[in-house]
Parts: C-alpha cells; sequence; structure tokens
C-alpha cells in the first residue's frame, strides 16, 4: 500500500509541473521563460559553488578534531536544492527553496576547538603524569637521556 502512494506521488510531480507551467505560459508567456533561465543558472552556480568549498569545509572540520558527518550532509542538502532549481518547474523551486531554507549545522568556530584541545591535552597529561609514577620513567618531550661532559 504504502508502495503504492509512493508511486502515485512520484508520478504525480511531474504531471504537477507540466500542468503549472501550461498554466503560467499563457498567462505570462516569455517571461516564465525567463524565469525558467534564471533559475536553472542559479542551480548550477549553487552546484559549482558547493563543489569548491565542500572539501575546504570537511578539512577545517577534520583539522578541528570533529566528524565531517554534518558539513557533508550540509553540502549534500544543498547540492540537491541545486539539482531541483536545475529542473524546469515551479513546484521543484518551491521544494529547493525550503531546502535551502533549513539552516546548516554551524562550522567550528576558534573557542569550541580550543576548549576541545585543552580538554585533550590535560587528559594526555594526566595520563602522562599517571604512567611516570607507575613506572618511574619520564615521558617529557624536553629530557635528553645521555651522558654529557660540562667544560667551563
Amino acid at each position: 500500500m504504502h508502495v503504492l502512494l509512493f508511486l502515485l506521488i512520484l508520478l504525480a510531480f511531474p504531471v504537477l509541473e507540466i500542468w503549472i507551467l501550461i498554466e503560467l505560459a499563457d498567462n505570462y508567456g516569455w517571461t516564465l521563460l525567463g524565469y525558467l533561465v534564471v533559475m536553472t543558472v542559479l542551480g548550477w552556480r549553487l552546484i559549482q559553488d558547493e563543489k569548491q568549498l565542500v572539501f575546504s569545509r570537511v578539512t577545517q572540520t577534520l583539522a578541528a578534531g570533529g566528524t565531517p558527518a554534518k558539513v557533508l550532509f550540509g553540502s549534500a542538502k544543498n547540492i540537491i536544492a541545486g539539482i531541483l532549481l536545475i529542473i524546469p518547474g515551479v513546484v521543484s523551486d518551491a521544494f529547493a527553496v525550503l531546502l535551502l531554507l533549513i539552516p546548516s549545522p554551524k562550522p567550528l568556530n576558534f573557542e569550541q576547538t580550543q576548549e576541545t584541545s585543552d580538554f585533550e591535552y590535560e587528559a594526555s597529561y594526566e595520563y602522562k603524569r599517571e604512567y611516570e609514577r607507575k613506572t618511574g620513567q619520564s615521558t617529557s618531550s624536553d629530557v635528553i637521556e645521555g651522558e654529557y661532559k660540562r667544560e667551563d
């Protein structure tokens, strides 16, 4: 039953798009063609910009110690919106605008990354102190073991 309903909705979408385009073409004529061309160019530009920005966003998130899943989902949302803008029709454009209005996850700012780094540093420091206490060996990187001879 659910599959049949899904297929009906999937088939009704192009019929609705074509019917609305015919009605708008009767009322607005060449203005509709201009609208469709502008929306196609905007959709193409959105996809191109997202392709250029996704790598730097993922790299920034990974460098800050975060997971790139939110960034990838936000980029996928924008690419789907760009594809919907390229498809000629008013209904697909309305869905694209709704997708673009959904807020994307915020990138990490410096304060968040600094707090995470401080916490990780403190945990690492506590682990080293515990290791030094149990083994009696120093793990400090500024200690160089070896023999030396002092000449004055």
